[in-house]
């Protein structure tokens, strides 16, 4: 199976400060993987990492076979959400066109190639009946669709998703769950997925990649989330217990 992203003895350092160290993993295409971690421990900088944003201080890293770069658009990237104030002035397919014109100022002019190509994005995440809405006035659920739809115009073939679940409630976690897991599997993207809980994601995953004080681990769920791999990554005794198919981490932050 080709591999869509590799790490290769990746460390980053800020100073004095070490936030990676000698990670090594393959991603293959078209996986899904839940990155989790506790603050801190690297999930956010290893997307920057992939995105060319930031360079690591030791090692290699190959994105479909090459240097990660700054405005790579084999890339989606969906930041973490931030709460839009109900009075802006923009429409929901205003939002989705900035996916467009991320590198230039201002919003692109309008034409019929550039309607459809959004008219599309917003189709794939259920969002077409919200085009001329309001962004303010949309739920966080609303709008994080929209952020999707925003990260697939560029057609990418890695999707890169920061928290995307954060501050939303459970029906619209797993709303947005659902939507990504189709997404990833129509279009047989790569996923990586930032979250600090894999319980809402674990029917959608294919694995998990588990950051703690600057190792990585990467596996099947219940490979990683357990007594030994966590204990060993936190370097303290972390027990686990599974109830209902749902993972309780006890004595660490998850």
């Amino acid at each position: 199976m080709q591999d869509s992203i590799i790490l290769e003895n990746v460390g980053v350092r800020f100073g004095e400060l070490s936030i990676l160290n000698d990670v090594n993993l393959s991603i293959h295409a078209g996986e899904f993987i839940v990155v989790l971690g506790p603050n801190g421990a690297g999930k956010t900088t290893l997307l920057k990492l992939l995105l060319g944003l930031i360079h690591p201080s030791a090692g290699k890293i190959q994105i479909l076979g090459r240097t990660p770069r700054r405005g790579n658009q084999a890339i989606g990237y969906v930041p973490q959400h931030r709460v839009i104030e109900p009075e802006t002035p923009l429409r929901a397919r205003d939002l989705v066109g900035f996916g467009l014109d991320g590198h230039r100022w201002g919003i692109g002019l309008p034409s019929r190639a550039r309607t459809e190509m959004i008219d599309r994005a917003l189709e794939e995440v259920d969002a077409l009946s919200l085009a001329e809405s309001p962004v303010g006035l949309l739920s966080g659920g609303e709008q994080q669709r929209l952020m999707i739809a925003q990260a697939l115009l560029t057609d990418p073939k890695i999707l890169l998703l920061d928290e995307p679940l954060a501050n939303l409630d459970l029906a619209h976690q797993q709303e947005v769950v659902g939507l990504i897991s189709r997404i990833c599997r129509t279009r047989g993207v790569t996923t990586l997925l930032v979250s600090h809980d894999i319980n809402p994601l674990l029917q959608a995953t294919d694995r998990v990649l588990f950051l703690a004080r600057g190792h990585a681990a990467i596996g099947a769920p219940s490979e990683v989330i357990n007594n030994e791999t966590l204990s060993r990554l936190y370097g303290l005794p972390v027990e686990v217990a599974r109830v209902a198919d749902r993972f309780f981490v006890l004595g660490a932050e998850l």
